[in-house]
This record gives structure tokens, sequence and C-alpha cells, in this order.
């Protein structure tokens, strides 16, 4: 190609590509964007019902762990890692190491 045809090309390239401004603002706009969706799962995911399976088999371990009826007043999702952490704790505790030196 001569130089005359390349002056247009790059001229119509460099008009395509957006400008470090617009750029800016986009990824401002999806940052905005995925900060309402997430907002908006957490809240759907707060509200989440318990599903009736999962509420009758915790009512027979109540049961059987405590020899009688009793009644669930609620239940809900944990959100923490402390359950999991303390599950860790206790298998971890069980390790017995012995130092023979």
């Amino acid at each position: 190609m001569s130089a005359p045809e390349q002056a247009p090309e790059q001229a119509s390239q460099q008009a395509a590509e957006p400008s470090t401004a617009e750029l800016l603002a986009a990824v401002r706009a999806l940052t905005d964007r995925v900060a309402g969706l997430e907002a908006e799962i957490a809240v759907l995911r707060a509200h989440q019902p318990v599903p009736e399976d999962v509420v009758v088999a915790i009512s027979a371990a109540v049961a059987a762990f405590f020899g009688h009826r009793a009644k669930v007043r609620r239940v809900h999702y944990r959100t923490g890692q402390a359950w999991a952490q303390q599950g860790r704790v206790a298998v971890q505790g069980m390790h017995v190491v012995n130092r023979s030196r």
C-alpha cells in the first residue's frame, strides 16, 4: 500500500477507538451496574425461604435430640463462616500428636 492509502485507514481506525475518558465512563457505569446487581442478589438471598423438607428434617433432628416433639420457631440460612470454622476446629482438635524425642 502506498502512503496516501494508509492515512485514511489510520484516520478511520483512530476515530473508531474510544478515548480514555469514554473508557473510564464505561468502566464506572459497569461498576455501578455490578454493584447494584450484587446488592439485589444479597437482598434476594437474605429473603430466600428455607424449603419445607429441610424444616421437616430439622424438626425431626430436634425431636430426636430432646426426646420429644419441639416447636421450631424460626429457621434461616447462615451467612457466616463460623459453622465451618467450628467444625474444622473440632476435627483438628481430635488429632493426637506424639512427640517422642
